[in-house]
């Protein structure tokens, strides 16, 4: 059974791919971020008219391919090098993807004693787009990395495995750490929930039905009652969210991860910083 880590790239049905192909035909170069109307909307709504600066490396990298080898599981990296103590520290990054159905994939809010502007996650991608990190500082400052990325159908994607399993299964969390735990020293953790996070544009190939949407909402994120993050999330994250973040842990108290979904359940979980491996 492959690692929820690390899934199997699932074939689309044929007609998928025929509509994405078609669709593709009609979607821009990806030569000019600005022109695209689906962000306009999207900066209107969420930043009015705060303007918007395009980032260096030294302030905000965004990682994705330019061509996805899984719409449905699609790398995506936000980094930021600015020292946590600066004026110019990221305190929020918020991540877009234009052309997805619902194109605000993440809220990222990172408290000043919280993890550090480096987080990675999987999204669905359903069509051709610009991908975004917008970074807002601790001094009130936008800044923009784009990103084109190719990719479709990962919305509409089926799901990885049978419904009645990954019922049973949702909700366990698993806490994962890159190097050994040293006090005072930055650590970098992978977390995930099992959770189908339907998006209801999938397809049961049996019934012929769509599956209701269902899906991570919220997640917060703590070291004992320091809290490291705080996302509100959407269904582009994508099935079993996760998340891989870097803090600087204090002291012995445990990591914990609070949820809640759409359908107002809610779940946690949490481990020892010994029991990470």
């Amino acid at each position: 059974m492959p690692s929820p880590w690390h899934p199997t790239r699932r074939a689309l049905p044929a007609t998928l791919i025929g509509l994405a192909a078609a669709a593709r035909a009609q979607l821009p170069a990806g030569d000019n971020p600005e022109a695209s109307p689906r962000w306009q909307q999207v900066r209107a709504s969420l930043f009015g008219t705060r303007p918007i600066a395009n980032a260096s490396a030294a302030q905000l990298v965004l990682g994705a391919p330019g061509r996805a080898s899984d719409p449905a599981f699609v790398p995506i990296s936000m980094r930021s090098p600015i020292a946590p103590g600066e004026p110019t520290a990221v305190r929020r990054l918020t991540l877009v993807i234009d052309n997805n159905p619902s194109p605000i994939a993440a809220h990222i809010d990172l408290p000043a004693d919280g993890a550090l502007p480096d987080i990675e996650t999987r999204a669905r991608v359903d069509e051709y787009t610009f991908v975004r990190a917008i970074a807002e500082t601790a001094d009130g400052r936008l800044l923009m990395a784009t990103r084109f990325v190719k990719a479709s159908g990962g919305c509409s994607a089926p799901p990885g495995g049978d419904e009645a399993a990954l019922q049973a299964a949702m909700g366990r969390m698993l806490f994962r750490a890159g190097d050994p735990v040293v006090d005072g020293q930055p650590l970098t953790v992978q977390w995930m929930v099992n959770h189908p996070n339907h998006s209801g544009m999938a397809m049961d190939q049996l019934t012929r039905m769509f599956t209701p949407a269902h899906y991570v909402r919220t997640v917060q994120i703590w070291q004992g009652e320091r809290l490291l993050l705080n996302a509100d999330v959407d269904f582009a994250l994508s099935e079993n969210p996760t998340l891989r973040f870097r803090f600087t842990p204090r002291g012995d108290a445990p990591l914990r991860a609070e949820v809640t979904d759409t359908r107002q359940r809610r779940f946690s979980g949490s481990t020892a910083l010994k029991d990470l491996r």
